[in-house]
């Protein structure tokens, strides 16, 4: 009897052991999933300019030109897939596509949900508010009241940053940016909150309307490509992609975020 449950007890862990590397040994292939089907998608949201239009239809910016590499250096086509900025992770989740490409911030309760691989960029929150309401105002402690309207992107984390440093704030969120900034633009709201350059670019397009509310960045933080969790061959392939191309992302960074040589390819934004 005691040799009859040792037994068990051994097949038994054989069998958890088994089952328990199924996922991983299926996931681990994930990159020659990618190879063989020929394609790497990639979900992103349209944010200037991490990824924006051109005038010709065609996308551009930061993340298209991380993508395109990152697809490129796989030996295969880039699949790019727009997609709504607060449904991305449930589709990433839901299979739509490979890795989001889109410059998104990794935070912990983005981390229960996906992987993150290492930081490929740093982002900071920027403040465009409109000069007739809120040139009175001092940053933050004005800001925090029931008279004050703030406007940000619909499941960005400055939604997030509104909710818990503003509270008694009115909060309006959009699924468009344009959509969002030009609340404020008009007069429908105090300020726009996002992640940088986007709040510098409109001041300076906007000088009569807009204004910087806080000069200095806050809420800094990096962005990494999300993955679908249990997929560690995907991470890995990815953070050493990341990895070796330090200067390419440094020199697109540098394109894209501090200059405007750009603009003239897309329009009015």
């Amino acid at each position: 009897m005691k040799r009859f449950k040792r037994t068990l007890g051994i097949f038994a862990m054989a069998l958890a052991s088994l089952l328990a590397a199924q996922p991983t040994i299926a996931q681990e292939n994930m990159v020659d999933t990618i190879k063989k089907r020929g394609n790497l998608k990639v979900g992103f949201a349209t944010f200037v300019p991490w990824a924006m239009r051109d005038k010709q239809g065609k996308f551009v910016g930061f993340e298209i030109d991380v993508a395109a590499k990152v697809a490129k250096d796989l030996g295969v086509e880039l699949d790019l897939q727009p997609t709504a900025w607060d449904g991305i992770i449930p589709s990433l989740i839901g299979g739509k596509f490979d890795v989001i490409i889109g410059g998104m911030t990794v935070t912990p309760p983005r981390r229960e949900q996906i992987d993150f691989t290492d930081q490929y960029s740093t982002s900071g929150l920027g403040a465009a508010a409109n000069k007739q309401l809120a040139s009175k105002l001092t940053w933050p402690a004005d800001y925090n009241s029931t008279s004050v309207t703030f406007a940000c992107r619909r499941g960005s984390s400055p939604c997030g940053y509104i909710e818990r440093t503003f509270p008694k704030a009115t909060l309006r969120q959009f699924d468009d940016m344009g959509l969002g900034i030009q609340e404020v633009i008009n007069g429908n709201a105090h300020v726009w909150i996002s992640a940088e350059p986007f709040p510098t670019f409109k001041s300076v397009q906007q000088p009569d309307k807009l204004f910087r509310a806080n000069t200095d960045l806050f809420e800094g933080g990096f962005e990494g490509m999300g993955i679908k969790k249990g997929n560690p061959a995907l991470l890995k392939h990815l953070n050493e992609w990341i990895a070796k191309n330090q200067a390419f992302l440094k020199e697109r960074r540098t394109y894209w975020f501090s200059t405007q040589d750009w603009a003239s390819q897309v329009p009015s934004f």
